[in-house]
């Protein structure tokens, strides 16, 4: 976490405006405003170079979505701020405009190449405001909120280096994999400031089991099974699964996000808020993971099977030329894994605000264009997403036991204390008092 953050009352600017006329519906404004940019993130992040390989794109999903929170909030202020308190806001001031406005000014900094996109958009959200000083007002708060949290997550550790990683020689280390080999990625990521964790070992697993255990053995045959490239175990249907989310899993829990604050009508405010708390865990999630992956260096299943004549377990035999279906392997190591801890916080968020009323949910792969998957319920789309790193050879099943644990476990903490109503604890206390 931020070290500022449980002092901070920054504030950026003081605005005394009172509004010779309310443009309610301005002030209030709709999801769109705030799905737009992420959809305009979600297009550079998926642009081939767009973004820096060391840097970890969750990060920028949070830093945006939090700046767009805090600008709107500061209007809305009906919930506790994530880190940026602005102090007498109209509360006639467009909301989209500052939503607008926050986004763009940390995009900028965050994609200077891509600048005439953003300026496009922000003009076109800005067009469709009525002009006066509400909405002018709304774009001064959205730049200040925006630069303060640039700012504060500016010396965070994201510009690191990468640490050296020396693969070890025993069983069950991480080895490279086979066939292309790549070098282990975001070594240095456990070292990036949470954005809300007091720290990234806050939840740090403990170790995968024994290479001896039966359940090494059940999760070693399982994917060795289904997993294998050309599998003839594997169902159609698994092997589609293990291919359609084979992308960016923070991508995906994004759109279904866009789809959830559609489906349900919500206004800028309730969206922003939504989406910040989705990104704060996702970016905490991954410096989450990787605490855990380079704490325990644990070898991918491809190393494992060609390995498997020296673990020691009599119930794991080698295959020498075994490959993933996906062919290749994911550049860390195996425990525990990144789709089941991104996609069990995020349903975990999404449930805590959404309920779990049952609705039709509609899944696009990032890799399999034109296909879709329908889900009743966030539930059955982290499950699936989840397996789906079995099916695709890149995880033991134990991984994604692991990773839901951990993602869980992150996002609550995330739910519990940030981004909560402004009365909730008063009223907690107060009862407290009172019993």
């Amino acid at each position: 976490m931020l070290k500022s953050r449980a002092s901070l009352a920054l504030v950026c600017a003081a605005f005394f405006v009172f509004s010779a006329s309310s443009y309610a519906d301005s002030a209030s404004g709709s999801a769109d405003a705030v799905v737009q940019w992420n959809k305009t993130l979600l297009k550079i992040v998926r642009t081939p170079g767009a973004q820096p390989a060391t840097v970890h794109p969750t990060r920028s999903f949070a830093i945006m979505h939090a700046a767009i929170y805090d600008a709107v909030n500061a209007i809305d202020a009906t919930h506790k701020p994530y880190l940026v308190h602005v102090e007498h806001v109209s509360p006639h001031t467009s909301q989209d405009a500052a939503a607008a406005a926050a986004a763009h000014e940390t995009l900028v900094a965050l994609y200077p190449a891509s600048q005439p996109i953003f300026d496009l958009q922000l003009e076109q959200a800005l067009a469709v405001i009525p002009d006066g000083v509400d909405k002018t007002t709304g774009v001064d708060v959205g730049k200040a909120v925006a630069r303060a949290i640039l700012d504060l997550r500016n010396d965070d550790g994201s510009a690191a280096m990468l640490i050296a990683f020396v693969p070890g020689n025993a069983p069950g280390d991480y080895q490279l994999t086979p066939p292309n080999f790549p070098t282990p990625a975001f070594t240095h990521w456990s070292k990036v400031t949470p954005f809300a964790l007091e720290r990234a070992n806050q939840f740090r697993l403990g170790p995968p089991p024994a290479l001896d255990s039966a359940q090494y053995s059940a999760a070693f045959n399982e994917v060795k099974s289904l997993g294998m490239l050309d599998s003839t175990t594997a169902t159609t249907e698994q092997k589609l699964i293990g291919q359609f989310w084979g992308g960016a899993i923070q991508n995906y829990w994004n759109e279904i996000t866009q789809t959830g604050v559609q489906a349900h009508h919500l206004t800028t405010a309730q969206s922003a808020r939504v989406f910040a708390l989705l990104n704060i865990t996702l970016a905490d999630e991954v410096i989450a993971f990787y605490d855990t992956k380079y704490t325990y260096n644990f070898w991918r299943p491809v190393t494992a099977i060609r390995a498997a004549d020296t673990d020691g377990n009599p119930d794991t035999l080698v295959d020498p030329d075994w490959l993933p279906q996906a062919t290749k392997t994911a550049a860390d190591p195996s425990y525990p894994g990144a789709h089941a801890t991104i996609s069990a916080g995020a349903e975990f968020v999404l449930k805590a605000v959404f309920g779990r009323k049952p609705f039709n949910l509609i899944v696009t792969s990032e890799v399999l264009p034109g296909t879709t998957r329908s889900f009743d319920s966030f539930d059955g789309a982290e499950n699936e997403a989840s397996a789906s790193r079995i099916f695709a050879g890149q995880h033991f099943r134990t991984d994604e036991i692991a990773g839901e644990r951990l993602g869980r476990s992150v996002a609550g903490f995330v739910v519990d204390n940030f981004l909560t109503r402004v009365h909730d604890r008063e009223d907690r206390d107060r009862e407290g008092r009172d019993n």
